[in-house]
């Protein structure tokens, strides 16, 4: 039996239709507009300090305090002057951050993905305990700790040295990671089936090829996020070389020391805003690069990880 339906009946049913469609693509639209507009003022913010930086490190100190000029200065190369002139070895503290943000970023991804590796896949009795544990440590501040660490560095002899030993306390703390860990934890748990595994193992492939083979290729977008935090992080950090490297000398400073003297530099005959912005724009290359090499991996980072399975 067929029923019939009054054609004013499915006139209205489609007008009906039509006005929901219209009013979700309005919808959607608005929301497009404002997210384009939020996104486009917070650019707009990031790109104006980048170019306030670059146009200070141009200007010379009296300029400077006038205020801020859209226009660039030609004092760059006297600036430059200035900066290799400040009595510190600008150049050397560039490549000691360089190394230690390198080392320290390398060594962290690879060891939090062991360890994330390892809790995720094996299943022993102080699994939950040991995840636990590691989150827990994540919660403890880097200052809490600092007392501890400077009194084992001071030990064991490390603080104080001058050669390169100095640099093992900040590199040999920065693996053990806890947030990095856990973020190659919820990683290899969206994205890694341990069926693959298992079939890997049933043909015959030890652990180390495993890992090296099949998890860390999943895994490169994780890893290139991680490097980047680790890197920066690192390339930043002022709290643990201001306490470990103070009594090395200034060929064993970092960035972030070099600047804070030259801030802290209370002698208004020697102190240069105009060098002090044109470090800060030198100190800010590094991070662009190493962001520009690993950023293609963000966007895959994000849509891998939020696939399950």
């Amino acid at each position: 039996m067929q029923i019939s339906i009054p054609k004013k009946t499915l006139d209205t049913r489609r007008a009906g239709h039509d006005a929901t469609s219209f009013k979700a693509v309005a919808l959607l639209s608005v929301r497009r507009i404002v997210a384009y507009l939020v996104l486009t003022i917070l650019s707009i913010m990031c790109l104006f300090s980048v170019y306030v930086l670059i146009v200070n490190a141009t200007r010379t100190h009296e300029e400077i305090q006038q205020g801020f000029s859209f226009i660039p200065g030609t004092n760059f190369v006297n600036n430059w002057n200035s900066m290799m002139n400040c009595g510190l070895p600008v150049l050397r503290s560039f490549a000691n951050s360089f190394g230690i943000a390198l080392v320290s970023a390398i060594l962290c991804v690879l060891f939090s993905a062991l360890t994330a590796y390892g809790i995720h896949m094996y299943r022993f009795k102080l699994n939950r305990i040991a995840f636990v544990f590691i989150l827990f440590v994540m919660m403890v501040p880097t200052q809490v700790s600092a007392i501890g660490l400077i009194k084992l560095c001071t030990d064991m002899g490390f603080v104080g040295q001058k050669n390169i030993l100095v640099f093992l306390p900040l590199i040999l703390p920065a693996i053990a990671s806890p947030v990095t860990f856990f973020y190659m934890k919820q990683y290899l748990e969206s994205i890694l089936p341990k069926e693959m595994i298992e079939a890997a193992r049933v043909d015959g492939a030890n652990e180390v090829r495993i890992f090296f083979g099949m998890v860390l290729p999943i895994m490169k977008p994780a890893l290139a996020i991680q490097f980047i935090f680790a890197f920066v992080a690192n390339w930043n950090n002022y709290f643990i070389p201001q306490l470990l490297l103070s009594e090395a000398g200034n060929d064993y400073k970092t960035v972030p020391l070099v600047l804070a003297f030259l801030n802290d530099n209370s002698n208004p005959a020697t102190f240069d805003l105009g060098r002090v912005y044109l470090i800060m724009l030198f100190a800010v290359i590094p991070l662009l690069i190493v962001y520009l090499i690993f950023s293609k991996f963000i966007l895959k980072n994000l849509t891998s990880g939020s696939v399950k399975g």
